[in-house]
């Protein structure tokens, strides 16, 4: 089982994003040199406690500062962009990390982002889903372009305007055939939006934000789109993201990751909460469709949706919640704010050099060779 991180930052207001910026990088460094697989950052534009508006932007800022992590976007919210726009710019950023780069899609769902961009009153999961088959269609194609898909928004040609003798009228291509991996964010439970992941061989990750019972709904509508395909679903194309912590005993994880008011575990919960509430989407927190809004409580999304104690119980707590899952192919470790950065940094150390390496012993997986990182 590979090790991934995912972060969409929830820093508290009163931060600088001068500061919360560099910080988001310190941890991605760090995951570099632990030897986590990939990294995924996520990207709102009116989140005044999400700093980064441009996942894409973020990450290539790190290009140069790692070694051999993947850098996903986690996501690109496609209802933004024109594919043009984005189909060029990810096919830029996969030459600049030279094929370090993993494309993370979603339609976007913050609708304070939508009216800013004044497409609160559109269609956007229509918008997303005409973007990327366009976006596929740039990244197949050669000049000239003439794309003109029935019954999609966007449009693309450079027929009248292209002179290839002097090299205009193309388009990027990525520097990974035929494409770059491509991932999408699963949030709900029974999503039929994995099916169709399955059907184009994109590969699905289960948002942290979901209890572990329904996990399995995931699994089975991305096989169904698999088969509908005619191919097998593989498990190691699927990734499911947990908030973790892992300190050097269990007093210290639970006051870190739960009890104390000033926990940056429970500060990310508290906005979960009031956000999804806010957005109507509290269900994802639920154990049934029945159990009453007035039992959604910030404890409750804390017993439920953190993992924290020391490497022992951390490694149980994985082995059941595979138990739960079924087989997956990768872990992705969400990331916090610095509250107290040595003990953020620990947890991360400890994850990689401790725990994994013990998970990938029980379920029989091979061992990955201790990483130790200086300071």
């Amino acid at each position: 089982m590979r090790l991934g991180y995912f972060t969409m930052p929830m820093h508290p207001q009163h931060r600088s994003p001068t500061d919360t910026l560099q910080e988001d990088r310190e941890a991605i460094i760090l995951a570099d040199q632990l030897g986590f697989h990939d990294a995924f950052v996520g990207e709102h534009l009116t989140e005044l406690t999400e700093n980064i508006t441009n996942s894409m932007l973020f990450l290539a800022t790190l290009i140069s500062d790692t070694r051999t992590i993947k850098l996903a976007t986690g996501t690109s919210n496609l209802s933004q962009w024109h594919p043009v726009m984005i189909a060029s710019h990810a096919a830029m950023f996969d030459h600049l990390a030279k094929g370090r780069f993993i494309f993370g899609i979603s339609a976007g769902a913050l609708k304070c982002d939508a009216e800013a961009l004044g497409t609160l009153e559109e269609n956007r999961q229509k918008m997303f889903e005409d973007c990327i088959e366009v976006i596929l269609k740039i990244w197949e194609t050669d000049s000239p372009y003439d794309i003109d898909i029935p019954g999609n928004r966007y449009k693309v040609t450079t027929r009248t305007q292209r002179n290839l003798d002097i090299g205009r009228g193309h388009l990027y291509k990525p520097y990974q055939k035929p494409r770059p991996e491509i991932v999408g964010t699963v949030v709900a439970p029974f999503s039929k939006g994995v099916i169709a992941m399955g059907e184009k061989d994109f590969h699905p990750l289960s948002a942290n934000f979901l209890l572990a019972k329904w996990l399995p709904s995931h699994w089975t509508n991305y096989s169904a789109g698999k088969l509908k395909a005619g191919q097998t679903a593989d498990p190691k194309d699927w990734r499911i993201a947990r908030t973790i912590f892992v300190a050097d005993d269990d007093k210290t994880a639970k006051r870190y990751a739960r009890d104390d008011s000033a926990s940056p575990y429970r500060y990310y919960w508290q906005q979960m909460h009031a956000k999804m509430t806010l957005g109507g989407r509290q269900g994802v927190f639920k154990t049934s469709r029945e159990q009453p809004d007035s039992e959604i409580t910030e404890d409750y999304v804390l017993d439920n949706l953190v993992i924290h104690g020391s490497v022992d119980k951390v490694v149980d707590e994985i082995l059941a919640l595979r138990e739960v899952s079924g087989e997956f192919g990768e872990l992705v470790y969400a990331g916090m704010d610095f509250v107290d950065a040595k003990l953020a940094k620990r947890s991360m150390e400890l994850m990689a050099n401790e725990v994994m390496p013990r998970v990938n012993a029980a379920i029989g997986a091979p061992a990955k060779a201790k990483i130790a990182v200086a300071g």
